[in-house]
């Protein structure tokens, strides 16, 4: 599932490919820019901003796209396929080719072209990227909690708040917060929203290099049930105490989102749907 992490490993493949090249074939395929070519200008720079990546083109142009839940770029060289797969070709929303290298987007939900003085009219509302160079924890911290009835789990995934977290992260730090995802922030005592804070950028930062995501203290090439404390693991017994991991939902009903807990070492408010084990 991508994530800030995902994303800033995804954009360092792809500036380390293309950056400082120039395109001889772009095929964008989506409606809105089927037409656009690219073809003849040099990418000049890529780069991530939480989980969009924009590349910025000679000419005044960004090629700005964002992963979703399942969205990838692949990179393939000659007659190389794409590195780690993609999808079946109806997946693919673009291909930029640059000589003999090409970078493959799949299944991407969000693809257009901005202009490049554009790019802050379209990602300003962004909180401080976790991986990025404007990364503030006093300023993450401060609007983390500026909605002091909303649900941890809920001020986590906003990206306006912090940018890069996704389902994965708020379940996982809400785990080691020890607090029920459905805390209000309000809530929180003392220091642990800056705890918090400070958490989600060490744990990013520790998994940007690297596919295979790793939260608790299990060692490299850990199988994935050991690698996370809580996120996909219902049922099964919490790495700390033992107890049951339950999952439940989060957000409004017509869009629920899954989170995952320990009941015995997440403390705090549950939703009445959410107090038994799921499938």
């Amino acid at each position: 599932m991508p994530e800030g992490d995902t994303v800033w490993y995804s954009t360092r493949q792809l500036h380390e490919a293309l950056a400082g090249r120039t395109l001889t074939r772009t095929d964008f395929r989506v409606p809105r820019i089927a037409t656009a070519d690219l073809s003849g200008r040099a990418i000049l720079d890529v780069f991530p901003r939480g989980k969009h990546i924009l590349m910025r083109v000679e000419g005044g142009v960004t090629i700005h796209s964002h992963l979703g839940m399942e969205g990838s770029w692949r990179v393939s060289t000659g007659q190389l396929r794409p590195r780690g797969g993609g999808g079946p070709s109806h997946q693919i929303r673009a291909v930029l080719t640059a000589g003999a290298t090409t970078a493959t987007g799949y299944r991407l939900p969000l693809l257009e072209l901005l202009r490049t003085g554009e790019e802050s009219a379209a990602l300003g509302h962004l909180g401080p990227d976790l991986l990025g160079p404007d990364w503030d924890p006093a300023e993450a911290e401060r609007r983390l909690v500026s909605d002091p009835g909303r649900p941890l789990v809920e001020a986590l995934l906003d990206q306006r708040n912090l940018a890069g977290i996704g389902n994965v992260y708020a379940a996982e730090l809400c785990f080691l917060a020890g607090t029920s995802p459905w805390t209000p922030v309000g809530e929180l005592p003392g220091t642990l929203p800056a705890r918090i804070v400070a958490a989600a950028q060490r744990l990013l930062d520790a998994n940007k290099d690297r596919l295979a995501r790793r939260t608790t203290r299990a060692p490299a090439g850990a199988d994935r049930d050991r690698a996370v404390w809580v996120y996909g693991r219902t049922r099964r017994p919490c790495h700390r105490c033992g107890t049951p991991v339950l999952s439940g939902t989060h957000g409004p009903p017509e869009r629920p989102r899954p989170v995952f807990y320990c009941p015995r070492c997440q403390p705090g408010p549950l939703r009445a749907a959410d107090d038994s084990p799921r499938r």
